[in-house]
Formats: C-alpha cells, structure tokens, sequence
C-alpha cells in the first residue's frame, strides 16, 4: 500500500532514466523525419505523421521498461506518465526554441488541434504509456504465462 521514501526514489531514478531514453529515440526519430519525411511532405505535416509515429515509438520503449520501473499501482504510472509530459514539454519548448530557433508561436502551433497541430495527442500518448504499457505487458503475461 505504502512505499517506503527509498522506494519512491527508486520509482523516480527510474522514471527519469527512461524518459532519457524515450528523449533519445524520439531525437533519433526526429533527425529521420527531417531526413526522410520533411522533404517528401513538408515540414509541418512531417511534424503531424510524426505525432503517430512517435507514439507508436513511446509506447514500444515504454512496454520495454515498464516493468522496470516498477510502480506499485495505477497512480504511480499516471504520476511518472504525468512527469514525462511536463519534462517533455519543457525539453521541447526550451531546445526548439534555443537550439533550432523556432518561434514561441511556433511551438505553441504543434499543439493546437485547431491548426493541425497533433502534439497535444502525443502528450496524451505519454501521459497514459505506462498504464497502457503495464496492462499489454499484463495482458501479454497471461497469455503467453
């Protein structure tokens, strides 16, 4: 029921190390559309697609590391879901900004349903990926255990 203050810490050493790694799987991911994808399509619906694919990307790491992570419950995944949606944001806004030199209008663009921008659908991707994650790989136990 109760985490012991060692174990929570572990929960969120845990959770940082792996948010470091979706970070570089979705940097990989964002160098191969810009390669790949922005010339065929242009940049801003390369950026759309790659909402799709980066989730499908998050949810693929995430099931690989859910178990280590090793939350307690529900709550605590929802939590670490929740902290990877406010450090990604952060990272986003404060690399695309500072290091690519886009607008602040611009980043707030990507986010914005109204505009096409499908960010707001990747964050909700993040945000409920070790829930979902926990249930495939509880799912998946049962079927193949």
């Amino acid at each position: 029921m109760f985490q012991s203050t060692a174990n929570r810490h572990d929960l969120w050493k845990r959770a940082l190390v792996v948010w470091l790694a979706l970070i570089a799987v979705e940097f990989a991911h964002g160098i191969l559309r810009t390669v790949f994808l922005v010339p065929v399509v242009g940049d801003f619906q390369a950026r759309q697609i790659g909402v799709f694919s980066g989730s499908a990307l998050i949810l693929i790491v995430t099931c690989l590391f859910v178990r280590w992570i090793n939350a307690p419950n529900t709550k605590s995944l929802l939590q670490v879901g929740a902290l990877w949606v406010v450090m990604t944001i952060a990272f986003e806004f404060t690399f695309g900004h500072y290091i690519f030199n886009r607008s602040w209008a611009d980043l707030v663009s990507d986010y914005d349903l109204a505009r096409g921008g499908f960010l707001a659908i990747g964050m909700l991707v993040v945000m409920f990926s070790p829930v979902i994650a926990a249930k495939l790989r509880i799912r998946n136990h049962h079927i193949n255990g």
